[in-house]
């Protein structure tokens, strides 16, 4: 079973609507193919159509569907390698993405299709809401990141297990405060949610917004252990991960004072990785001087924490890069008469980054593309990564940051003129824009040292052959033919050794 699968966190998603009134989350919450605001208790979901450019929208027939659920976005074109939403974000700053799906069977079918998710130039993991489609749910996935740009990408690709077409139906991004996991080094890595749990939780409830400022969800877990009520408050600013006060409200427990407390959490068998787990501890009793409880903690038989001690202002425990693989195993094993306890957790996984496109080159692309017309659908997101899912007609190399050196838009039906920007693509060895409707002059591409091919043939270029192109000492392949170029073949460019020049047919070259 490949590692997506076990990312499920695959629920009912709990959309509750609250009487009292609280401002919603700062961030950015979309219903994907609506054409209207839909209303969530104080939340707005708004239409998707800001933020993407591509994509189908449709309603499902489902009667009785929650109203965001009602819609979805899907992607029908083929070849493209990516399909992808930006969202505008303050660089360095965490994030909370949280993609949710309801397939409805949109294409006729009966089972969703499964596909990729990507985060910037980062692959998540693997969609596949099969099995809980097929108990009448919806499903969901978050991941906690930071903007390495202005830009925070959200992408969709097919993979060669997708039949019919990727989908979505609604979108949160929702920043968070800086103390959030924040001994997690985000230059380096994302955090996928594995499990979130309130345990003890009788009623059956998910604990979300706005309980949880940022709209975590918690799911209730009950065993055979003892279940007890706290009798005291929190407060959630006191801890950094900032859990919510329901997920205190109640804990598990021995029955037995010195009985050790062994849960199997969380409820998936967990592929071999690193992990972060944070847990949460409260004693239930009233405030009073013995109202504490000392234990050690155990993960899978190795300490996790020793001597911890837990009163009624509660405390957290975490670990940032924990092996797992299996079935984990919690151990609270008391250090005196009082029993442990523990009412909540968390457990992500740590996703490492995939790295980047140099920014400058990233800026340069995007240039291009706002001075063209119809560019691929596909130029969304990060140009080089994941690297089966660049952009097309982008090639990169292995670096990080990655460098674009080959640029293949041949026959792309563009129309526009060629940037000046192209030559701050100064890794670039290949550009061939051939069989287009470019117009205007040839662009300054001095500063292109590596180019070794320049294909602008069958397009519409004026002015005159630049005299600079002899000065590109790795140029072994030039082709002009057939554009609206005058002047003079520059004598230098004739003599150029290695040089494989062509300028006609086309043009209107004076004799020399």
């Amino acid at each position: 079973m490949s590692f997506a699968i076990f990312l499920l966190c695959l629920v009912t998603v709990p959309f509750c609507v609250h009487s009292h009134q609280t401002e919603p989350p700062k961030g950015f919450t979309l219903s994907c193919g609506d054409a209207d605001d839909r209303m969530l208790g104080v939340q707005k979901f708004v239409p998707d159509t800001d933020f993407i450019s591509v994509g189908n929208a449709t309603a499902l027939k489902t009667p009785d569907l929650l109203s965001i659920l009602s819609t979805l976005r899907f992607f029908p074109e083929k070849s493209a390698r990516k399909y992808c939403y930006t969202f505008p974000v303050i660089k360095g700053k965490k994030y909370l993405v949280k993609t949710i799906y309801y397939y409805g069977e949109f294409d006729g079918g009966e089972k969703p299709p499964v596909f990729d998710q990507i985060i910037d130039g980062t692959k998540w993991c693997t969609v596949n809401t099969t099995e809980d489609y097929a108990k009448g749910l919806s499903s969901y996935y978050e991941i906690f990141v930071a903007a390495a740009g202005h830009c925070l990408s959200v992408c969709f690709a097919r993979t060669q297990n997708t039949i019919s077409h990727p989908f979505i139906s609604a979108i949160e991004v929702q920043p968070l405060d800086h103390s959030v996991y924040n001994a997690t080094d985000f230059t380096k890595y994302a955090l996928s949610t594995v499990e979130r749990s309130n345990f003890g939780d009788k009623t059956g409830n998910m604990i979300g917004f706005p309980d949880d400022k940022f709209d975590r969800l918690w799911h209730p877990f009950e065993d055979n252990n003892h279940i007890v009520d706290s009798h005291h408050n929190v407060s959630s600013e006191d801890f950094w991960n900032m859990p919510p006060l329901k997920a205190f409200t109640s804990s598990i427990t021995t029955s037995l004072p010195r009985k050790s407390l062994e849960i199997m959490w969380p409820p998936v068998s967990l592929p071999s990785s690193k992990y972060y787990i944070a847990l949460y501890f409260q004693d239930d009793r009233s405030p009073g001087p013995h109202s504490w409880r000392v234990f050690d903690v155990v993960v899978n038989g190795e300490a996790f924490y020793k001597g911890l001690t837990v009163t009624t202002k509660g405390v957290t425990v975490y670990g940032c890069e924990q092996s797992l693989f299996g079935q984990t195993n919690i151990t609270l094993i008391p250090k005196g008469d009082v029993g442990p306890v523990i009412s909540a957790g968390e457990i992500l996984q740590v996703l490492p980054l995939g790295g980047i496109t140099l920014p400058a080159d990233v800026v340069a692309l995007e240039n291009l593309a706002k001075a063209f017309n119809n560019t691929p659908s596909d130029w969304r997101g990060d140009p080089c990564l994941p690297s089966q899912n660049s952009w097309t007609g982008v090639a990169c190399s292995n670096d990080n940051p990655a460098r674009v050196v080959n640029l293949n838009l041949t026959c792309m039906e563009l129309s526009g003129t060629l940037s000046e920007s192209v030559a701050n693509l100064t890794a670039l060895q290949n550009l061939w824009l051939g069989g287009n409707k470019i117009y205007g002059s040839i662009p300054n591409m001095r500063s292109l040292k590596k180019l070794q091919t320049l294909h602008l043939e069958n397009n519409q270029l004026t002015g005159k052959i630049p005299r600079w192109l002899s000065q590109l000492g790795e140029l072994r392949e030039l082709f002009l033919q057939n554009n609206n170029l005058d002047g003079r073949v520059p004598d230098a460019l004739k003599k150029k050794n290695g040089l494989y020049i062509q300028v006609s047919p086309g043009n209107r070259f004076a004799e020399s």
